[in-house]
């Protein structure tokens, strides 16, 4: 049986502009439990994206040193609210999730990995890519939108209705973000 979290209705919502500062007072939480061991954490998905309809779930991607020690704080993580979920599918990240307990509306997905994984590049160049390109952002909304409109009762299927879309992106994205970087 599906878990209810993952089968979740797909609403998408205009841009909120509250959502950059909701998404630094989360980090800020985050921080506070992962200490030292955390190197930075970035706002990505399309809550980061101005002008776009999207879930208003908040993606969040923290950077650490070391996901060993991040796990010696799952409970930390639990304390906040959060559920923990581990790898969750995906070798070499922790995830966790945050509902508002009085609705039970997501309100954060955070996806943890070490500093040497190479998914941080691909959502950071994905995001800022986005925010270069309008275009590419208004496209990228037209197809949340037909996925959403194909599986209305399940973000997981919604999910795998836009990644092919997503994947392609990937790979403009990441080329333009090398790219821009300063040569040595």
């Amino acid at each position: 049986m599906p878990n209810p979290l993952d089968t979740m209705r797909v609403s998408l919502s205009p841009h909120d502009p509250r959502w950059l500062d909701l998404a630094r007072r989360e980090s800020r939480r985050l921080a506070e439990v992962a200490g030292d061991n955390l190197i930075t954490v970035h706002h990505i998905g399309s809550t980061a994206i101005p002008g776009i309809s999207t879930k208003p779930v908040i993606d969040l991607l923290p950077v650490v040193h070391s996901l060993e020690a991040l796990d010696e704080r799952a409970d930390g993580f639990r304390q906040l609210g959060y559920n923990w979920r581990g790898e969750f599918g995906l070798p070499g990240r922790r995830f966790c999730t945050l509902n508002d307990p009085a609705t039970d509306r997501r309100l954060f997905n955070v996806h943890i990995w070490s500093a040497d994984s190479d998914q941080i590049l691909r959502h950071v160049a994905f995001r800022d890519y986005l925010l270069a390109h309008p275009e590419e952002a208004r496209e990228y909304e037209a197809e949340k939108m037909r996925a959403a409109a194909l599986h209305p009762d399940d973000v997981l299927a919604y999910n795998d209705a836009k990644d092919p879309w997503i994947k392609a992106c990937e790979i403009r994205a990441q080329t333009w973000f090398q790219s821009q970087q300063p040569t040595a």
